[in-house]
């Protein structure tokens, strides 16, 4: 964690902190006294904050910065990934195969990141599944690419779509980073790391994770870390 705090940019700094709070709006200063928890000089973090609002990442009214619309669906699925709350299973899988023809490569990279936040995977080109356990809208951009199918795999495809030991490893350290946490600075590194990794849950329903999942633990220590360091954060902000 500590070798991640002194390659932390400005970008991510602000991105990572506006993500974090709800409502997603933060006043410059409060952006620049984050900056400066990680050695960012305030010119530094305010050249970041113009470029992100010239990229549409961020928007700026009367001295605060909020989280453009497709940040906020982000951090609405960030929220979910915190709080999950998957339907009832049945068995069944999500089957989605592409169809569409001649694609340009943006229009590719596009769908694949929307199959990632839709947490399907891709079991071969082109042939995407998970259970169908979330409920959740389909982008017309995608639907329009491909075929969708209901379906029961004869067997289990999960330890062909995801590496479930690899995710609970890491799950696992960040559980101890939470504990050891010290400091503002490492604290918002913890904190970030630990919402990126409950991004890439697949959410899987319990019938298909292996014993000693650490998802539920996860989040639960996440959630009492978070409440304790907010207030921790933001007394610093208006102090």
């Amino acid at each position: 964690m500590l070798e991640e705090r002194n390659t932390l940019s400005a970008r991510s700094a602000v991105l990572s902190a506006l993500l974090g709070s709800h409502p997603p709006r933060l006043a410059a200063r409060h952006l620049v006294r984050i900056g400066e928890l990680f050695g960012i000089a305030e010119g530094t973090v305010r050249v970041a904050l113009s470029r992100m609002v010239a990229a549409g990442d961020l928007v700026q009214q009367d001295g605060r910065y909020t989280l453009s619309e497709r940040l906020i669906e982000r951090q609405a699925r960030q929220d979910e990934s915190c709080d999950p709350h998957p339907r009832r299973w049945d068995g069944m899988w999500e089957v989605a195969v592409v169809t569409a023809e001649r694609r340009a490569p943006a229009d590719r990279a596009a769908f694949r990141h929307a199959m990632g936040t839709l947490r399907l995977a891709e079991l071969r080109e082109g042939t995407w599944m998970r259970p169908a356990n979330l409920l959740r809208e389909w982008p017309e951009s995608v639907s329009a690419q491909c075929t969708r199918i209901d379906g029961r795999p004869r067997r289990d495809p999960t330890p062909l779509l995801w590496d479930l030991e690899g995710w609970a490893a890491e799950a696992r350290r960040l559980e101890r980073a939470l504990e050891t946490a010290d400091g503002l600075a490492e604290g918002f590194i913890v904190s970030a790391a630990v919402l990126r990794h409950l991004l890439k849950d697949p959410l899987l329903p319990a019938e298909l994770l292996p014993a000693g999942w650490p998802g539920a633990e996860l989040r639960e220590r996440y959630n009492a870390f978070d409440r304790g360091y907010r207030q921790v954060l933001m007394k610093h902000l208006r102090d």
